[in-house]
Formats: C-alpha cells, structure tokens, sequence
C-alpha cells in the first residue's frame, strides 16, 4: 500500500510542467552520492616482450620475480644462475575502481617502471593481482601496454626521449574479481557531493529539487553538500534518487582552470585568462607584450534612437626575441592565450611553457586554477 502510495506521488511529479533551465546539466553529472567513493587498487607486475629495453641485471627483484614465476610452472634454474633479462620489466600496476563495479567489470589501468627500464613500449603486463588499501585481492590486470611516449638510443651512446616511455596504460586491462557494491543508505537524508564546490551550483540543485518535489525537501549544507530528504524504503529511495539525477540545474560562474599534462607536455586552458604585472625570466627567452587602448568615438550626430557611442579597442603588439638572461615583460590584463602563442611560436618546449606557467601562478598573476595531471 505504501508503494502504491509512492508511485502515485512520482506519477503526479511527473506531470508537473517545469520550466526549462539554461545551458542546464543533469545533476547526476555534477555531484555524488556521500558514500559511493573510489577505491585505489595496486599491484606489483612482470612487463616482458620488451626490444632490449627492459631492467638491467643490477635489478636484482626483477630476476627474482621471473624465477618465482618460472618455477610455478616447474621449471627449476640452477641457484648459481644469474639470468640476463633485458626484455622483461618490473613494474607497479595501479587502478582506480568505482564503489558498484560488480565482478567481470573491466578497469582501465597504469603501468609504471620500477627498476632501470629505459621503454615500456612493446611490452605485455603478465597477470597481476590488484590489492586494496586492506590487502585483500580485488581484481586481476593482464594486457598489451599503450605507451604515450618512446625513446632511441644511438650507437655512439647518445639517446632521444619523448614524453614518458617508462609508464604506460591498459585499456580495460583489469577485471573485478571481488564486488564492490553498496547497499542502499538507510539514513533519513542523502547528502549530495558537488564535484566542483560551489554556491551558486548547490543553490540551484537545492531550488531544482524543491521546485520539483515540494519545499523543504532539499537545503544547502555548504558548497559542496546539498542535504535531501529521502525515502527510507530502498525501492522507493532507488526511484527518487534515480529523479533527482535526472533533474537539469544551471552550473554556476567558476574561475578559470588550466590543466597540463605533465607527460605528454599538453596544456588545455580555459577561455578568457589574463595575466597580471609580472616578469618572468626563462631560459633566455623575452617576450614583450604591450596592449594599446585606442579609443573610437562615433560621430555623435546619429539619430536620437541610436546615437553614436564610445568605445575601447585593444591593439595588441607582440614581439619575441632570445638573448642571454631575458626576461618576459607584460603589461596586466594580457591574455594568457597571447603569451602561450608566442612562445610557441619561437619552438619553446612544453615543458619551458610549464615552468612560466607555473612560475606566474607562485605569484597570483594568473586568474586561474593550476591543475598538473
């Protein structure tokens, strides 16, 4: 009865008309459940089938690691052998899995070299059983690495690196041998945990929720926690929490963010970052930026409905030059954009960019948030 009594109030909800949101997004993609957490796993793994470029014979955990393996499947060495294995690696196997990933999943993971590998390139991770932070076994990682990054190594000695050869990752590379499902919380309230903290954001949540299942029904804890009111039956929790996902809210205003991939040397920012009064000296380098306000003022004889107006016209120089000791030299208000294409535009590194990146952020001369992945 109390079920049938449920449904009848979702089916009335259902009917509400509700006026669409704006550049809205499901509040399913911006929040989660208190208590549905990630759970870190690790392992330690044997890498082989690699050119060469394995860990040399002073790794002495690596020929440890494929003796033990060997004699699994009864092949006995003489304990006075010192194996030379140059194509295999050791290496650490890390994963990320969600709270409900039931077994037979798959996780994509990270393979990293533990030893004196120079590349991973090539390699295949053999089995390897993933552990959580308790110990126990909870997923098994197998699979063909998909390195990002490679290097070359001359006659002469000489060598040539490009990003990170040395970690790799696996696609779908692990199964979930354990469950990692949750039951339903029984707690009278849910709370709802913004991915990005933010008033505005958890107001509109708050409004969205109350507007569609009467008032009172959700509140504002702090910017990152909304606090809703929730059946205590699991079926009935499931399908008002399967609602209040669906329901759209508008996000609001965030700062800036500009993110740089530490391996691959890509930098991804968002529109509209300036910088303040700074100077930067880098490896030579001087960038000079000047930004010119030129004022435009219309001929104020235009008719009454639409009078001539005034305006103000950025007109930006920019000027590279390398010498010894340089310095980069901008006025406050530069688009970050600018900068970043200058020194591009001479061939600078990624890594150079990052380091200027950086360096503006130790100061607060970026309006942004810094993010190394």
């Amino acid at each position: 009865m109390r079920n049938q009594r449920f449904f009848a109030w979702v089916l009335g909800v259902l009917c509400v008309a509700v006026s669409p949101l704006s550049w809205a997004v499901p509040i399913s993609h911006i929040t989660d459940v208190y208590g549905d957490r990630h759970n870190q796993l690790i392992g330690y793994g044997v890498v082989v089938g690699l050119d060469g470029t394995g860990d040399k014979s002073q790794v002495k955990f690596t020929q440890q690691s494929i003796v033990n393996m060997v004699q699994q499947f009864g092949v006995q060495l003489q304990e006075s052998g010192k194996p030379k294995l140059k194509n295999v690696a050791a290496v650490s196997v890390t994963a990320t899995v969600d709270a409900h990933k039931g077994p037979g999943q798959t996780l994509d993971v990270t393979v990293a070299s533990i030893g004196d590998a120079k590349s991973l390139r090539g390699g295949t991770l053999l089995i390897t059983e993933l552990r959580g932070i308790d110990g126990n076994v909870y997923a098994v990682a197998q699979g063909h690495l998909v390195v990002g990054g490679f290097r070359i190594d001359a006659n002469d000695g000489s060598s040539v690196t490009h990003n990170t050869p040395t970690v790799a990752r696996i696609p779908n590379g692990a199964t979930v041998e354990v469950p990692f499902t949750q039951g339903v919380d029984e707690e009278p309230m849910v709370m709802l945990q913004l991915k990005r903290p933010n008033y505005q954001t958890a107001l509109n949540i708050s409004k969205a929720i109350n507007r569609t299942f009467g008032r009172g029904v959700a509140k504002v804890i702090n910017k990152g926690t909304v606090e809703i009111a929730a059946p205590l039956d699991s079926e009935d929790r499931s399908m008002f929490l399967s609602m209040v996902e669906t329901l759209d809210v508008d996000i609001g205003a965030e700062p800036p963010r500009i993110v740089f991939n530490s391996r691959t040397g890509t930098v991804v920012m968002s529109q509209g970052v300036t910088v303040g009064q700074a100077i930067v000296s880098q490896g030579g380098l001087t960038v000079r930026i000047q930004e010119n306000k030129l004022v435009s003022q219309p001929n104020s004889s235009g008719s009454i409905n639409a009078p001539g107006q005034t305006t103000v016209i950025a007109d930006s120089n920019i000027n590279i030059e390398e010498v010894n000791n340089g310095a980069m030299v901008w006025p406050e208000g530069t688009q970050l954009q600018d900068i970043v294409d200058a020194i591009n535009h001479i061939g600078a590194s990624p890594m150079t960019l990052m380091q200027i990146l950086q360096a503006l952020d130790e100061v607060g001369a970026i309006n942004a948030n810094l993010v190394v992945i």
